[in-house]
């Protein structure tokens, strides 16, 4: 069977937020990396060698549309076999579906997002009679994607409309498939003001977790002060309706594109890793990126340069998508960290410099960038492992797509190496 979310629930529970917001929450119990690493597709028949690429590179998720007029085109006749097909090729991985439960469908209301009583109740037979057809396979389903944006909620987003469906998801899934875990409200960024209308309106009554879309343009360590509020938050109205208020935050989607002003395939691989390291410091459970291949190849098109790969299939080769840097980051990072469990951000003078250390028994293994300029940066061992002499002999140091920088040596004040915003790992050379 695969990882149900109560294996993510369990990762935090018994952590509190920081109530100062800092970057770093209380370390996890158990390993992040890569259990928690997804990303998004947009197909239900994969090519030949793709979901064994997307396992390759250490990606244990994948977050897919489950449309609602895809698999209902008459009414009250569901067929689902498209899905089944992708099931079947995730299974052969070992890949755990992530389904967004969403859109409209032409048979109500002529495709309108699901804002009347008879709609939201086909929509909510639909959604129950999904999750019994797939119950007890592990999938986590995710009511609806960014209702918060009008490209999805056209014409406009309506905060009271999308609780009332949720509800109403909430409550048949509840009488009527209670094994399978559903989750929302999938937000555009981090619609502080829409969160807390899902809050108030009950729906953390039915949701296992919360997930929003960061999107953050700027360096991903901002996330970390969102991620506090968005967990006071949490805190506050679960606590409200008699639960702990412990209910996780998931990154459900969150991507660089590489045709962004000042963005390259170089920086944004740097930046792959450096949002999923920032979430892992951040408690964050489960974090998908956007997206698995380019949707295109128009140099002027942001929206075709969010992949890991490039867009072409190259049939009959081992790696039948080109990789960018980005696919190396997460490759690297996944087999790097790979049983890893986060432990502490440590103190290294400046407020920009990252250094995170991961434990897996008594090993530590570091990643250390920053957000500022290049420069050395002196790493004190004593910080990671108290009280235990300098071990014997040098650091390996690598880059985070994989490469290696070479030995770095230790003396009694630590190791010094060169950080700069692309992360590099370390650890004892044995």
């Amino acid at each position: 069977m695969f990882l149900p979310l109560v294996f993510l629930i369990t990762l935090l529970s018994g952590c509190t937020a920081d109530p100062n917001c800092k970057f770093g929450g209380a370390p996890a119990r158990e390993s992040f990396i890569p259990q928690g690493l997804g990303v998004n597709i947009h197909f239900t028949d994969p090519q030949p060698g793709e979901v064994k690429m997307i396992a390759a590179a250490g990606f244990r998720w994948v977050r897919m549309d489950f449309k609602w007029d895809a698999t209902e085109r008459q009414r009250g006749q569901y067929d689902f076999a498209e899905y089944d097909r992708l099931m079947s090729a995730l299974d052969e991985s070992k890949i755990h579906a992530l389904f967004i439960l969403d859109y409209g469908n032409p048979l109500y209301d002529n495709g309108a997002p699901p804002r009347t009583p008879e709609t939201r109740q086909a929509f909510a037979r639909w959604a129950v009679a999904v999750a019994k057809h797939f119950s007890n396979r592990g999938v986590i389903w995710e009511i609806y994607n960014e209702p918060n944006h009008d490209a999805f909620w056209p014409p406009r987003p309506n905060a009271n409309e999308y609780i009332q469906l949720a509800l109403a998801v909430g409550q048949a899934f509840r009488s009527e498939a209670p094994g399978e875990k559903l989750i929302g409200p999938a937000v555009s960024e981090m619609d502080f003001s829409f969160l807390e209308a899902c809050f108030k309106g009950g729906l953390l009554d039915y949701w296992s977790a919360v997930s929003v879309h960061p999107y953050l343009r700027s360096d991903p360590e901002g996330a970390a002060v969102e991620y506090c509020r968005l967990r006071e938050m949490i805190k506050q109205y679960g606590s409200a309706r008699g639960g702990d208020g412990v209910i996780p935050i998931i990154s459900g989607e969150w991507g660089y594109s590489a045709a962004w002003r000042g963005m390259s395939e170089e920086k944004q691989g740097a930046l792959f890793a450096r949002e999923m390291l920032t979430n892992v410091a951040n408690e964050i459970p489960l974090s998908i990126w956007y997206d698995w291949r380019d949707d295109g190849s128009d140099p002027k098109d942001p929206e075709d340069h969010f992949g890991l790969v490039r867009n072409t299939y190259q049939s009959g080769r081992d790696q039948v998508y080109e990789p960018k840097p980005a696919y190396h980051a997460a490759k690297t990072l996944s087999k790097y960290f790979n049983g890893y469990v986060f432990e502490q951000r440590l103190a290294v003078g400046a407020a920009d410099d990252y250094v995170l250390v991961f434990a897996k028994g008594g090993d530590r293994r570091v990643a250390a960038w920053t957000t500022g300029s290049t420069h050395r940066l002196n790493i004190s061992m004593d910080k990671i492992t108290p009280g235990i002499p300098m071990p014997e002999g040098g650091f390996l140091v690598i880059r985070h797509t994989g490469e290696s920088v070479g030995p770095a040596s230790a003396s009694p004040q630590g190791v010094s190496i060169e950080v700069s915003t692309a992360p590099v790992y370390i650890e004892r050379m044995k």
